[in-house]
């Protein structure tokens, strides 16, 4: 593993080279290359990354190279996007723009089985099925390297976004997105978020090791660490970089240690109200949901407090239209609310139930009243009507009455780039296990 990070400035391009250039100097006899990329709602530094990958990769011979849009259960990504994402100038030939197809089986390939036992073991019991490993198959493929790009911030579902989370579940099958998001739900996100080792990322690590062992071509990871500005334009802070899955862990951690450092903020006390200022990148309440997952370490919210997501922008739950239905349908719960409804429609999808149980935050249901209660409470200040966000069960602001100015204070904050860093008091200490 190799890298480079300036924490306190920003990498150069000269830096990020060097990078790229290290990594790549073994490989001499590459045709044929396949990159994996980070979606629409990350908002890295590929478009700085890529042309310097391509312009290593052609000087060793790259006669064809593709890319895969990593997008697990996302919308698909237009060429347009694509080329924008990933800085493709007009000199740069891309043979393929290929979106990951999570629902179709004609794209997928099974390569193993997480066993029920190693499920039950990591979720402390709660979960005990075995989990199939899935993957899009072109990874499987005649390819002469494959170059995997992730982006390294604290995530709900797997402690710090990043590394292998790319190929499981980010190009995986729907039943593995289901059950890894049910999984860290039932484990919990105040204990996942922030913490470099988990029992998700050990469901990660397990299910990646099985489609590696399928994968035919050295595969090459590239971790980035970076910070946003207001106008959500991106500072590269470190990239870190790794062979294989040895290589892809010792990336992942380094750059996890890397994004502690910089998007962990600690707070005095705990807050009465939050404002979280949801950027374009996140347009569906799907990906805003971060606003309220990172405020929801142990005492950061006050009891009765209130997470405001403001995204006047957003018009949807998701994009996706049958999963825009399931979350009207099951509404915004509790996990013990959630778990009792799943008893009753054990069809439902498990990584719409896990998203709900995560922007609702913690809470306790009594199934023979009826009744539920929640410790804080999570306002939508979007495109949606009033009627519909209490009828999903959260709350409701016009977007149009939120001022900066009435969020200053003790207790009160008003959070720019929103969704993108974590919150904790001060004197709580990180898990790093």
């Amino acid at each position: 593993m190799i890298f480079r990070e300036n924490l306190k400035g920003k990498l150069t391009d000269e830096e990020l080279f060097e990078v790229v250039q290290e990594i790549l100097r073994d490989f001499k006899k590459v045709k044929k290359v396949l990159l994996i990329h980070p979606d629409y709602t990350r908002n890295d530094f590929s478009h700085k990354l890529v042309p310097l990958i391509y312009r290593e990769l052609k000087a060793r011979g790259m006669k064809e190279i593709c890319s895969l849009n990593a997008g697990g259960t996302h919308r698909r990504m237009s060429e347009e996007e694509i080329r924008a994402k990933l800085g493709i100038s007009s000199e740069m030939s891309f043979s393929r723009f290929y979106n990951h197809e999570y629902n179709d089986p004609n794209w997928l390939v099974e390569v193993g089985e997480i066993p029920a036992s190693f499920v039950a073991e990591k979720t402390e019991g709660e979960l005990e099925q075995p989990i199939p490993v899935t993957v899009n198959k072109l990874v499987t493929e005649d390819f002469d390297l494959i170059v995997a790009l992730t982006g390294t911030l604290p995530h709900e579902a797997a402690g710090y976004a990043g590394g292998l989370k790319v190929f499981f579940p980010g190009i995986s099958g729907p039943q593995v997105i289901d059950l890894l998001h049910w999984a860290a739900v039932l484990v919990g996100v105040p204990k996942i978020i922030g913490s470099v080792d988990n029992p998700a990322r050990d469901v990660i690590n397990e299910g990646s090791s099985y489609i590696f062992k399928k994968i035919k071509a050295p595969v090459v990871s590239f971790d980035m660490v970076f910070e946003e500005e207001e106008d959500e334009s991106v500072v590269p802070k470190g990239l870190y970089a790794g062979v294989d899955m040895e290589g892809f862990i010792a990336a992942y951690r380094k750059a996890a240690e890397a994004s502690s450092k910089l998007h962990v903020i600690y707070l005095d006390r705990p807050l009465d109200v939050a404002v979280q200022v949801i950027g374009k990148s996140y347009d569906e309440v799907w990906t805003a949901g971060k606003g309220s997952y990172k405020l929801q370490r142990p005492g950061v919210m006050k009891e009765g407090g209130e997470i405001i997501i403001y995204a006047p922008h957003i018009s949807c739950f998701h994009s996706k239209p049958e999963m825009d239905a399931a979350l009207r349908e099951i509404g915004y719960h509790c996990k013990d609310y959630v778990k009792h409804y799943l008893r009753l429609h054990p069809a439902f999808s498990r990584n719409v139930a896990a998203h709900v149980i995560n922007v609702r935050g913690p809470g306790n249901y009594d199934p023979a009243s009826g009744k539920e209660d929640f410790f804080f409470e999570v306002t939508l200040a979007t495109r949606i009507p009033e009627k519909v966000c209490r009828a999903v069960g959260l709350g409701y602001r016009d977007p149009e009455s939120l001022r900066k100015e009435d969020f200053t204070g003790a207790g009160r904050l008003w959070i720019e780039n929103g969704g993108k860093y974590l919150y904790d008091i001060k004197g709580e200490v990180m898990s790093e296990g």
